[in-house]
């Protein structure tokens, strides 16, 4: 993962892998920075739900959809869920795709579907995840043209929503495992995610994810889990890239929920050009 400036100093993240497919894919983490919310939201958060004015919200989507080379009104966030169900969008990359308003605020920039992932072959819609500690996973397949944005809390990755992602891009769009590449962004790392209360949260055959030290007893390595999920679909360990920044350890770049609790929501964006 490596540092990009554009041009309005909007500062994001791309993934190596990823990146090599510019000219028919956009993608970005996007830091904390750069937009214009205050006090705990400071200051480009995009998440409606966590108490930061929703003026600031639109206007700090706008920007990341700005930032992309998104067009107005296709820009699709969803109602996040911590589930595994999925938005799938399909089309011959022609017909377009009309994108949902939220009615209450008469923009148009978010579903009103309660899901935590999307699928989509049609270009030029930019799908955003929401985060703060939660785990944004990008799928590609540059043969079939599919794009994938899955948002993998701990929640998500104990019902292996990535696994499913998997699924449905080969059940629905034909692709091959072999083909798909995956980035996780960051989030939560092993040296802070801690889970006290692990033997009634966590099953027991996820149990061996647990960190091995004696100084770390309840702490889980997410990272090393999303990465099994995706080989044991079939994806190829060298078509994945783990940022394996700590949101919580990095909470200066990123939003962090745990560190923070009352915190915005830093964006996760991609989509086929």
């Amino acid at each position: 993962m490596f540092l990009h400036e554009s041009p309005d100093t909007t500062q994001y993240y791309c993934f190596n892998n990823l990146s090599q497919y510019g000219d028919t894919i956009v993608h970005g983490v996007f830091t904390r920075h750069g937009g214009i919310s205050d006090l705990n939201f400071k200051s480009l958060n995009v998440g409606l739900t966590a108490g930061d004015d929703k003026d600031s919200v639109w206007f700090n989507r706008k920007i990341v959809a700005k930032t992309m080379g998104a067009k107005e009104g296709r820009t699709i966030y969803l109602n996040q869920v911590h589930g595994k169900n999925f938005l799938v969008l399909r089309g011959d990359n022609s017909n377009g795709c009309k994108v949902e308003k939220q009615s209450e605020d008469n923009q148009p920039y978010q579903s009103r579907q309660d899901a935590d992932g999307i699928i989509t072959n049609i270009k030029g819609i930019l799908t955003v995840m929401q985060v703060a500690d939660c785990q944004a996973v990008i799928l590609y397949d540059p043969v079939n043209q599919v794009i994938a944005n899955i948002h993998s809390g701990w929640r998500g990755s104990l019902l292996n929503i990535i696994g499913r992602g998997v699924d449905i891009m080969v059940e629905k769009f034909d692709s091959s495992p072999a083909s798909i590449l995956a980035a996780v962004s960051p989030s939560l790392g092993p040296c802070c995610a801690e889970f006290k209360n692990y033997r009634e949260e966590i099953p027991e055959y996820l149990w061996r994810y647990r960190v091995k030290s004696t100084d770390n007893e309840y702490h889980f390595d997410f990272w090393q889990m999303s990465f099994d999920q995706l080989t044991d679909k079939g994806i190829l360990p060298q078509n994945i890239e783990v940022a394996g920044v700590c949101t919580t350890c990095s909470s200066h770049i990123f939003y962090s929920y745990r560190k923070e609790n009352i915190t915005g929501r830093f964006a996760v964006a991609s989509g086929l050009v």
